[in-house]
């Protein structure tokens, strides 16, 4: 997730407490962007888009679909699964602004410096920064934390790859070493590391049990951020408190949030269940991904008099691929053929018109959403220059035809695409024998398409039928998120619906998306198993890019390689997201571009509106 603009790295100017010179003579600088001008100056009081006056109480309740049945967020998704809210006792680095295109300021760091040609960061950390128990937050923790993240966390790992050490070198500075020079964005990752308690890792526990970080525990972690646990029943309840003598509550980049006084997350196994504990005023704010139902399920009485607030908010801040994943690591799917005819039997067209009120448009890019980076037309210029260092390597039509995806909508089409999913599929091999696609050593094909949620299962019921008009036998398993997830730790799928987001500059962690290395590790992104040396040459002309102009340009050409490779069947995007509200919170106006509702980290609790609203249920 790398920051943007277009020109040599410029990190602000220096601060009074920062007038002391850097390690090996460099200079303290306040904020980091890999490409260009940031907007807050060193002396920045707060953020635009917050009220720094917003008050602080209340409570606020939120929907989380799914369960989760550990606090530690090392193994997330590899021995079990922790709670998005979890994350909030905790502080990194840095933290991001919301109104600039991945940029950031300090957070547990007050100051960094790296030289010109990127191949180191130092980090200074705050001397009032501290945990929850008081003690000092020390770059002892902040190396015990990345040697614990890269170790043991597939993503982490993958994402701090080219980060070869992190060691000590003043009472309150640590350095991060790269393993080559030329990343610009590796400041910027670095800055990322969440920090963890050694102490507290290293500790017992109430019973005298010592500590292990890469084990599962319902045990609530000690954190240093503006939320910490205050009660919990495990995968159905979070409740986190607010810190009321958080020591980072006065620094710029954390003034004017975190008003609430308490967060409670209410965990559902479906969005039906949610759906109908949102009406009954079970918890406050619902995030609804149906657009069936949001035309159709909010017909009722707290909408009607204004009770409830139905708005949509504009995703500006990243771009997106979703569709359904193949498992490359099986047999089935190595033919590009067989993979483009499952792109030919779906009839999104009749989707979008019957399950979505004709509100989505399908995904032609793996940037959706971000047109300076999604592949149109034929490559030219730049692009075309860094696609001819790999054209033995793609498929021949990346330079001599736009990709597009096959339209249905009716009859007369989806006969037509049908009939030129069979030839493809006459073409590599299968062919059909009682009603049924054999392959060539006579077997018939067979498919599982994994899915964890039903509003995944219900665009999969839609699709099926298409696939077996082609001889496909389709079994579909849906399966809670504990199993989900261990199942795609261990790469134990045929097909599941996967989602490719992408931020505004994208960088290393392409790797943990695309690139042959995580294709084989335990619960990496790299989800379909994609081995692909022109995709690990384009993947460095990324995260090597030396301009904004490289960058898109790298961006174009890596996005029409994995498009006519067909590793998914795209779905759908739509650019917005719903949420319906009951009315007790306010917020600051404008919100922040790349923030999307900003909920609940910029908004507030407001008693005169929750006093209208009653006493909730």
């Amino acid at each position: 997730m790398a920051p943007v603009l277009g020109l040599p790295p410029y990190l602000g100017a220096i601060t009074p407490a920062q007038a002391q010179a850097a390690p090996d003579g460099l200079a303290w600088r306040h904020g980091l962007s890999t490409f260009g001008d940031i907007k807050y100056p060193a002396d920045f009081k707060h953020f635009d888009y917050v009220n720094p006056t917003a008050p602080k109480g209340g409570v606020a309740r939120l929907f989380e679909l799914g369960t989760y049945d550990s606090f530690n967020i090392v193994m997330d998704g590899l021995k079990g699964l922790a709670p998005n809210g979890v994350g909030r006792i905790y502080q990194s680095l840095t933290s991001s602004s919301l109104d600039e295109a991945n940029t950031s300021y300090g957070a547990i760091a007050e100051a960094a410096a790296y030289p010109d040609d990127f191949s180191y960061v130092i980090y200074r950390l705050r001397s009032i920064a501290r945990w929850h128990d008081g003690k000092p937050i020390t770059a002892e923790d902040v190396i015990f934390s990345f040697d614990a993240l890269k170790k043991n966390s597939p993503m982490f790992s993958s994402y701090f790859g080219h980060i070869v050490k992190c060691e000590k070198i003043g009472e309150r500075d640590v350095k991060f070493t790269f393993d080559a020079p030329g990343n610009r964005e590796l400041p910027n990752i670095a800055g990322q590391v969440i920090v963890l308690p050694k102490h507290w890792w290293e500790g017992t526990d109430a019973q005298g049990r010592k500590r292990d970080v890469t084990a599962t525990t319902l045990e609530p972690p000690l954190g240093s951020g503006p939320y910490r646990i205050k009660d919990f029943v495990a995968g159905r309840t979070l409740v986190l408190e607010r810190v009321k003598d958080y020591w980072a509550k006065d620094i710029p980049s954390s003034v004017g949030q975190d008003n609430f006084d308490e967060l409670r997350y209410e965990f559902f196994r479906d969005d039906v269940v949610g759906r109908q504990a949102f009406k009954a005023d079970q918890f406050d704010w619902y995030g609804e991904r149906s657009a069936k139902e949001w035309s159709v399920a909010y017909d009722f009485d707290a909408v009607r008099d204004g009770r409830v607030i139905r708005e949509k908010f504009p995703v500006l801040s990243s771009g997106r691929m979703q569709g359904w994943a193949f498992n490359l690591r099986r047999p089935l799917f190595k033919d590009a053929r067989l993979r483009r005819a499952f792109n030919y039997a779906f009839d999104f067209e009749e989707m979008n018109r019957i399950l979505s009120t004709g509100e989505y448009h399908r995904d032609s890019s793996y940037f959706d959403g971000i047109p300076e980076l999604m592949a149109t037309g034929l490559p030219q210029g730049q692009e075309l220059e860094i696609l001819e260092a790999v054209r033995d390597k793609v498929p021949p039509e990346v330079f001599t035809t736009p990709y597009k995806d096959p339209v249905n909508g009716n009859p007369e089409a989806v006969r037509n695409n049908l009939r030129e999913a069979g030839r493809l599929l006459k073409e590599a091999g299968f062919e059909i024998r009682d009603r049924k696609l054999v392959d060539s050593a006579g077997q018939p094909v067979s498919v599982e398409i994994l899915s964890s949620d039903e509003g995944n299962e219900r665009i999969v019921l839609f699709y099926k039928p298409s696939l077996e008009r082609l001889g496909i036998t389709v079994n579909i398993r849906k399966v809670d998120n504990v199993q989900y997830q261990n199942r795609m730790r261990d790469f134990d799928f045929d097909i599941t619906t996967a989602v490719w987001g992408q931020s505004l500059s994208p960088g290393n962690e392409q790797r943990d998306w695309f690139g042959s290395q995580a294709a084989d590790r335990p619960g990496s992104r790299n989800v379909g198993g994609i081995k692909n040396p022109a995709i690990d040459t384009l993947i460095d002309r990324i995260i090597f890019a030396k301009s904004r102009a490289e960058l898109e340009a790298a961006c174009k050409a890596m996005d029409r390689v994995l498009l006519w490779n067909f590793y998914c069947v795209p779905q759908f995007n739509y650019g917005f997201q719903r949420y319906a509200r009951w009315d007790r919170f306010s917020h600051p106006d404008p919100l922040p571009k790349y923030g999307v509702s900003g909920f609940p980290t910029v908004w507030w609790f407001d008693a005169e509106k929750a006093a209208k609203m009653g006493k909730r249920s």
